[in-house]
């Protein structure tokens, strides 16, 4: 009798223990299953489709100050950053002559001189015969045309060599090519050669040396690249909005200008050159190659219902779907159809108002 009561209590201890611990298991799921979600109602906001496009902002005027004749930089007078006028001092250059140039114009003004002396002898005694008249003029007149050829080829020879030793004749009334100038009125933005460096005038077969950068800086624009997937939503004169990356807090306006007709394959991607009027802003300097974003308003819509990203969830086919918590606690999978989204919010056209509740798990 005693063993039977024993067994009855044990059997009786674990039946309870068995019972309080599914209470306390099912007590803790419900209570877990009703903390793992929240609800959140969708509200009305204004919602606006942007894209970006990378790039720069460069002066829409920038070019490059060359020399016109060959030589070694004998003088610079700018530096980066110095303000210019058109006609401006950049540089001077001491012209280095070719030594074989130079022997064959030595050469030819040798030959000239003696020939100019012989025929001067000449044209002098026969100038004196014919105002005797023992000779006639035609034959006067044969030597004064020698003589002035002789004085021209004289003076050509003089004037070659002059221009191989110094690049200019004498008496010329242009001014000299060994001086510099600044082609047009703006800042300088790169002086690239140094005192004593070597430069090349720009031929046939070479570009030339470039001794300065100059550019107006009163008149920037933005220069990027945009995706193929939105160029066709942009169009010309479309208003932007530019961030530069250097100016923190700084926003400009600018004016879509040019979309280019060819693309071309950017990191695997093909991208579309395109350019915008920077409208500048008198407080602010902007340098020359600061990175740049530009901002296009695709789309924009005001006062539509919308809600957060993370609450969407989509069926095997691809369709957006909400988890609404009903009247009576229950969870019911509801379509809607979903208009513009900002990469935050989305708009929902159809399936939901703002005062649907709808579940978010914490875990997203």
């Amino acid at each position: 009798m005693k063993r039977f009561k024993k067994i009855f209590w044990t059997l009786l201890i674990v039946v309870v223990v068995a019972v309080c611990v599914f209470l306390f298991f099912k007590m803790t799921s419900k209570k877990d299953n009703t903390q793992a979600f929240k609800t959140e109602k969708a509200q009305y906001r204004d919602i606006s489709k942007k894209t970006i496009a990378n790039g720069k902002i460069i002066p829409r005027r920038e070019v490059e100050i060359k020399p016109q004749v060959s030589g070694i930089i004998d003088e610079l007078f700018v530096e980066a950053g110095d303000k210019v006028k058109k006609g401006d001092l950049i540089a001077k250059i001491k012209i280095i002559p070719n030594m074989v140039n130079l022997n064959e114009a030595s050469s030819r003004v040798n030959r000239a001189s003696n020939s100019f002396e012989n025929i001067k002898l000449m044209y002098e005694r026969k100038k004196d015969l014919h105002a005797k008249g023992i000779i006639p003029t035609t034959d006067f007149e044969e030597i004064e045309l020698q003589y002035l050829n002789a004085v021209e080829e004289l003076k050509s020879a003089e004037n070659n060599l002059q221009l191989i030793k110094e690049g200019q004749v004498k008496n010329s009334i242009q001014p000299t090519n060994t001086l510099v100038r600044s082609t047009i009125e703006g800042m300088i933005l790169d002086v690239p050669v140094e005192k004593g460096k070597s430069v090349i005038e720009s031929n046939t077969f070479n570009d030339g040396t470039t001794i300065a950068f100059v550019a107006d800086m009163g008149e920037m624009i933005f220069e990027g690249n945009i995706d193929e997937t939105d160029v066709a939503k942009v169009s010309l004169d479309m208003p932007i909005v530019l961030k530069i990356g250097a100016l923190q807090g700084q926003e400009f306006n600018a004016i879509l200008e040019h979309v280019s007709p060819k693309g071309v394959v950017v990191n695997g991607a093909v991208q579309f050159k395109i350019k915008a009027a920077v409208k500048l802003k008198d407080n602010v300097f902007i340098r020359s190659g600061y990175s740049s974003n530009a901002e296009f308003v695709l789309e924009k819509k005001k006062h539509v219902i919308s809600v957060n990203e993370n609450l969407l969830d989509f069926d095997e086919d691809d369709k957006p779907y909400l988890s609404i918590l009903t009247k009576d606690g229950k969870t019911e999978k509801r379509n809607i159809k979903l208009g513009i989204s900002d990469g935050i919010y989305t708009e929902v056209m159809d399936g939901i108002d703002t005062s649907t509740l709808i579940k978010k798990p914490f875990y997203k």
